[in-house]
């Protein structure tokens, strides 16, 4: 890879914070905030700026933001389509609030939306709007299965995210002492059976059947199942298609509504439109958020018309009628679709993951390199400390090198000091993940890419291997 540029100066930043201010505003965030969020810790700027990839800092600084909203902006920032349907209704002089009354707004939106769902679910499906939070969609998909079915039960997996709200915590792969039974996510790199590819996804398959036939298993019939096509949060880990489509089967033949959380996978991310396209099946609930609302809060969720059980209020919230999150998503979802935006991302996406695994085999502390799309990750390891405890101070399997969190925090920083913007992930936050834009060029992919490869080498001088 040739040697990335550096980050460029600004011109000068917004009036409103001036560049000699940005310190001042950091310290005030750090003592106002509540101690949950986030981001701010591991990436301290102050956009004032920002357009496409690119964010600019009231420092005077550049960054290629592949966090994008954590993949909610799939055209980038302030994309002109996007704001021209904002203005539009701004200047329309149309409310901006009507709880969840009708408008032309809302029709056009989900007009659009329809066009693009999985054909076998769209011919006859309902759609819920929630509260403008994805974890608000998870929580109103749980409740509408359990309540369809009559059973409490559910059945997730290891390693998901679903949100932060109880029921969604309850499904994630972090929850305790709750209603739902966890069931072992297939992945190759890290495989709970140690053996990966097709070989164990069928075992994952085979335990699930088990759990649902031995009538000893202690598992009663689940009100439905949830799962990511792609986990992101777990470690941007694609679920094998072979393996949804059995899931599906498995759910189907026992009437268990399967639910498939689109919330960081849609709209184009990995390379079709929504990413369980790819292996084929139509599940009973979709839940989509992020992207759907063009970079403003939406989310909903779409469902086959014979779970439609709903009492009036039933899962109600008062900002359900986003009318500027209605008309920028669906400016958004037929830009995508117009262009040809999930099959770019496919095709760049496969790009990158190629120069990626090269850049692997020149640095061993790169484990494992993963995605679908444009949605990759980077799991970084400790290839000298490969039969030694892991993070968590137990044994690890000898043929998998345990994870390397404090690499992949110093990873993080130093592409930051670089003008690029990554997220972690992963079961010890050992994974640096991608989520550019969809409308990254071929020019800035690379620029991302070169940025990352001196970042990883700058990383890997920075934090001593452990012996």
């Amino acid at each position: 890879m040739t040697e990335p540029a550096p980050a460029r100066p600004a011109a000068a930043a917004d009036p409103a914070a001036p560049a000699d201010a940005y310190e001042g505003i950091l310290r005030r965030q750090s003592l106002r905030e509540s101690a949950a969020r986030t981001y701010a810790r591991s990436l301290p700027i102050v956009p004032v700026r920002a357009k496409g990839l690119t964010i600019e800092g009231a420092d005077g600084r550049r960054y290629l933001d592949c966090l994008a909203g954590a993949g909610t902006l799939a055209l980038g920032h302030n994309h002109p389509v996007v704001l021209e349907a904002v203005k539009k209704v701004i200047d329309s002089g149309a409310p901006l609030h009507v709880l969840d009354l009708a408008t032309p707004v809302k029709d056009a939106f989900v007009t659009e939306l329809y066009a693009t769902l999985p054909r076998e679910l769209a011919k006859d499906a309902r759609i819920q709007f929630c509260g403008p939070a994805g974890t608000d969609a998870v929580e109103a998909a749980l409740t509408l299965v359990r309540t369809a079915t009559g059973r409490s039960g559910l059945f997730a997996f290891t390693g998901a995210y679903h949100g932060m709200t109880a029921g969604a915590l309850d499904a994630s792969g972090g929850a305790t002492g709750t209603r739902v039974t966890r069931l072992p996510f297939p992945q190759d790199f890290r495989c709970p059976f140690g053996v990966g590819g097709e070989r164990g996804a069928e075992l994952g398959a085979r335990w699930t059947r088990s759990l649902l036939d031995d009538p000893k298993s202690g598992v009663p019939t689940p009100g439905g199942m949830i799962v990511e096509p792609v986990q992101g949060e777990g470690g941007v880990l694609p679920a094998p298609d072979g393996w949804l489509r059995r899931m599906r089967e498995l759910t189907a033949e026992r009437t268990i509504p399967l639910i498939v959380d689109e919330v960081q996978t849609g709209v184009g991310r990995t390379g079709t439109f929504w990413a369980v396209e790819r292996s084929g099946i139509a599940p009973d609930v979709m839940v989509l958020s992020k992207a759907i609302g063009g970079s403003l809060p939406l989310a909903v969720i779409v469902y086959r018309a014979e779970l439609d059980v709903w009492r009036p209020g039933a899962h109600a919230g008062t900002f359900r009628g986003n009318q500027l999150a209605m008309a920028a998503g669906a400016a958004t979802l037929a830009f995508v679709r117009e262009n040809g935006l999930a099959a770019r991302a496919a095709t760049l996406g496969a790009r990158m993951l190629g120069q990626l695994q090269g850049l692997a085999a020149e640095h061993p502390c790169i484990g494992d390199v993963r995605g679908r799309g444009l949605m990759i990750g980077v799991e970084l390891v400790d290839p000298a400390a490969d039969t030694g405890p892991g993070p968590d101070g137990r044994p690890t399997d000898a043929a998998v090198p345990p994870p390397a969190p404090a690499l992949a925090v110093a990873v993080q920083r130093a592409c930051l000091d670089r003008g690029l913007i990554v997220e972690l992930g992963g079961r010890h936050s050992a994974v640096v993940r991608l989520l550019p834009p969809l409308t990254i060029s071929d020019e800035q992919a690379a620029a991302v890419l070169d940025r990352f490869a001196d970042a990883l080498a700058a990383a890997q001088r920075a934090v001593p291997r452990r012996r």
